[in-house]
């Protein structure tokens, strides 16, 4: 999509702090991090949200999260643990229209999740 930050980020028409790359996916350090560790994981494909998904992008899913364990791996954070996290929709706090989850992490999380 033209006008999606994250799109463009894929493009690498904007500039950011990448820390995994593969075919499929780009995950780069989040600008407003919530803990020491907090990295966005995208899918190269556009796909606004999870209610966007469909049989032929479902795949992207697995995609972000096999390469959520690489990447907690390459930050140190595999076996401490770390969450995951996907919004879909702006009341769930979605702000950028492209499917994308949260790995964060690098601290202790408390069980509440907001």
């Amino acid at each position: 999509m033209e006008d999606c930050i994250f799109c463009k980020i894929i493009n690498k028409e904007i500039p950011s702090s990448i820390v995994y790359e593969d075919d499929k996916v780009l995950a780069f350090k989040d600008i407003s991090p919530a803990a020491p560790i907090h990295i966005l994981i995208v899918p190269k494909v556009h796909v606004a949200n999870v209610e966007a998904l469909d049989p032929q992008t479902v795949g992207c899913v697995a995609d972000i999260h096999m390469a959520s364990k690489k990447i907690a791996k390459l930050m140190g954070i595999n076996e401490k643990g770390y969450r995951l996290i996907t919004n879909s929709g702006t009341e769930a706090g979605q702000t950028v229209m492209h499917l994308h989850y949260h790995l964060i992490g690098g601290m202790t999380l408390g069980a509440k999740i907001y």
